[in-house]
Parts: structure tokens; sequence; C-alpha cells
């Protein structure tokens, strides 16, 4: 069974579909500046896209998982993630504290999602 790439780059691809199950790479903000929450707003718009892109949507998630270098941000962040998130459609998650490659980054979101 084939397996679809999406973006791909040297080091990871940002986006793999098989078998109608579409795998995201971490996503995180690309704003550095921006608190928990705006950090939080930027990360799950990439995912809408990369979800609209693979052919599916937010009320098709799978699997989530949050990671966060300060549990301190974990009542913040889900502030705009109960936002976010389709009523009726939540997912299965897991969060936890993790140091992040770039210090800057306040979250890094991991999403498994099924095709429409």
């Amino acid at each position: 069974m084939s397996i679809q790439r999406l973006h791909v780059g040297a080091t990871l691809s940002e986006v793999a579909i098989h078998h109608g199950t579409i795998y995201l790479a971490g996503q995180v903000a690309d704003d550095t500046t921006q608190d928990i929450s705006g950090q939080t707003r930027e990360v799950l718009g990439h995912i809408d896209r990369l979800l609209h892109e693979a052919g599916s949507d937010r009320s098709r998630l799978l699997m989530c998982q949050i990671y966060l270098p300060d549990l301190g941000d974990f009542a913040a962040m889900n502030l705009v993630w109960n936002n976010w998130v389709t009523p009726g459609h939540t997912p299965p998650r897991a969060t936890v504290q993790a140091a992040l490659a770039n210090p800057g980054w306040l979250i890094e979101v991991v999403v498994t999602a099924a095709q429409k």
C-alpha cells in the first residue's frame, strides 16, 4: 500500500497518509514572541491547514499529543484548545511536560486524523 507525503523536507515530512489515516509531524509556532495562548492558536491553525490539505478536518482527529515545557501553561492552552476542538468530537489526548528543541517554543502538538 502506498504512502503519500506532503511538505517533504530533508529531515521530516509535515504529513504522511496511509490507509486513510493522516499523521502530522509535531506542529510549533513560527512566531515565538507570542505567549502560550498565541502560540497555541497559531499551532492549531497549522493543524487546520494541514488537515485540510490532507482531506480532513479537526472533527476527524483520532489522537493528540501535546508537549509543554511549562505545565503552568496548561490552563491557558486548554482555554484555546477547548474553543478550537469540535464539540462531541474531542480526541483521546495526552499532555506532557517536555523540553522542546527551541526554547522559544511554548507548545508542540502532534495529531493523527482520519480522512473524510
